[in-house]
Parts: structure tokens; C-alpha cells; sequence
């Protein structure tokens, strides 16, 4: 029974060499030569003046929830549309398939169409 599980083991053995192997290989190989420049803190090329607990403006948090709202938008549309062939070659559920991905789809572009009305896609 356990020989079943030994694919399994090797995949994670595999994975977990790829994803540690080249940080040891860079650990080992690359110099280290720290110096103050190196250890300073980076932001955008010149010294923080600011406290890190600023407030941040509005824009960005929207970007972040609209660029989730189309990728969102994206992983629900290529599964359908890779099974959109499967769904209207039946007859008993063509129609069906068909009115559900259009109610979808019209449901985004609602959504879409509004958040371009209220100018959450313009930037100053």
C-alpha cells in the first residue's frame, strides 16, 4: 500500500529541491560583501522621510480591489469558456447554458459599465 504513495513522495521531494536548491547554490556561491549602502532600507533611491504608518490615498486601494474584480472576471470566464462547446452541444441544455452565460457575462459588463461611469478606472 504505501508503494501507491511513492510518486507522491517524490513529487514533494522534487518540488521542495527545486524551490531550495537555488537558494542554498546562492547562499554558497554569491559574495557577500555587506556595507552600510547595502543595509540601508530602499525606497524609490533616496532616504525615507516619512513615518511608514502614512496614510495612503484611496486610488490605490481601488486599483487593488478593481484589478481583483477582472481577474476574477478572467477566472470565471475561461472555464466556461473551455466547456462553452460541451454546454450547447446538448440539446436539453443549450439553451439553458447558453442564458446562464449571457446573464454572466451581461452581469460583468454591468458592473464594468459602472465602474467606468463613476471614474474608478480614471486617474488624476
Amino acid at each position: 500500500m504505501l508503494e501507491n504513495y511513492f510518486p507522491i513522495l517524490v513529487f514533494i521531494l522534487v518540488g521542495v529541491a527545486i524551490g531550495v536548491l537555488p537558494i542554498l547554490l546562492g547562499w554558497l556561491v554569491a559574495p557577500n560583501r555587506p556595507d552600510s549602502e547595502k543595509l540601508s532600507p530602499y525606497e524609490c533611491g533616496f532616504e525615507a522621510f516619512e513615518d511608514a504608518r502614512m496614510k495612503y490615498d484611496i486610488r490605490y486601494y481601488l486599483i487593488a480591489i478593481i484589478f481583483i474584480l477582472f481577474d476574477l472576471e478572467i477566472a470565471f470566464l475561461v472555464p466556461l469558456a473551455t466547456i462553452y462547446k460541451e454546454i450547447v452541444s446538448t440539446d436539453a441544455i443549450m439553451w439553458f447554458g447558453f442564458a446562464q452565460l449571457m446573464v454572466f457575462i451581461a452581469i460583468l459588463v454591468i458592473a464594468d459599465a459602472y465602474a467606468w461611469a463613476k471614474g474608478a478606472l480614471e486617474w488624476e
